[in-house]
């Protein structure tokens, strides 16, 4: 049940960070899109990335600066973007921590490529399926099967799937476009509403309040993320009482309550 790695790219020209999100979109990889060094602290916190691709020179943070932060609060893969070729001023950049180094300009192929590597040297334990638990809740992904309180919670088909993808990527964020493709087709991976909707529901079942996110917290334009630390922070749930008042708008044609698939 892995899903593609997460890339976080960071740099202040508009036209490098869609150029980059473009070729790993391409190349199958999820992507978020940072326009500085500010930016991409908070993006980085939020999203947990695999990888985060950094410009050196940007006008707030540069990305040493970035990097150094970053190393403090996680390990996280780090390649350097600069326009700067030289072999100097690559060892460099390799000295102060950098899994890698790409200069601009760049070709897309190559820069996947440089991705893949770091991600193969650098990864450790893909989601794994077991049981995911906060609370009074127990996701069982192996038997596919959702208590609380020790009672059975009743699932849609819909409903478990959605929480299902949720769980397997617990602590990271999950793309909108990735959920709707995955739980509902590629039809609706624009359809952001119904998404809303089925969080929303999916969050009264684990016990959120109305009007509450509960442990599934939002990120605004991004995605999804459900939240298994203790004591979770609300702080960045910033859709959770327009999606919890539409929850009434979901399709009773999924409504046919089971625990588990299969």
């Amino acid at each position: 049940m892995s899903t593609q790695p997460l890339i976080l790219v960071a740099d202040d020209e508009p036209r490098i960070t869609k150029l980059v999100s473009i070729a790993l979109s391409e190349e199958g990889f999820r992507v978020v899109t940072a326009n500085g060094g500010e930016d991409a602290l908070v993006k980085a916190e939020e999203v947990r990335p695999d990888v985060v691709l950094l410009d050196i020179v940007m006008p707030d943070l540069d990305g040493i600066e970035v990097m150094r932060q970053l190393r403090e609060r996680r390990p996280v893969p780090v390649i350097l973007l600069t326009a700067k070729g030289s072999t100097a001023d690559k060892a460099k950049g390799l000295d102060l921590g950098a899994d890698d180094y790409v200069a601009k300009p760049f070709h897309p192929d190559e820069l996947a490529a440089r991705v893949r590597a770091v991600i193969r040297r650098t990864s450790g334990a893909t989601p794994g399926q077991g049981i995911v638990a906060f609370d009074d809740v127990e996701i069982d992904l192996e038997r596919r099967m959702v208590t609380r309180g020790g009672e059975l919670v009743q699932l849609s088909r819909t409903e478990w799937l959605l929480l299902q993808h949720l769980a397997a990527n617990a602590g990271k964020v999950v793309l909108h476009t990735e959920l709707l493709t995955k739980v509902w087709g590629p039809e609706y991976r624009d359809d952001l509403q119904y998404l809303r909707v089925w969080v929303s529901r999916v969050r009264r079942k684990l016990g959120a309040k109305p009007g509450e996110p509960g442990r599934i917290k939002t990120f605004q334009g991004i995605g999804y993320l459900l939240d298994v630390d203790a004591g979770g922070a609300d702080t960045s749930e910033l859709h959770g009482s327009r999606e919890s008042g539409m929850a009434a708008e979901a399709s009773a044609s999924d409504a046919g309550a089971v625990s588990a698939m299969g």
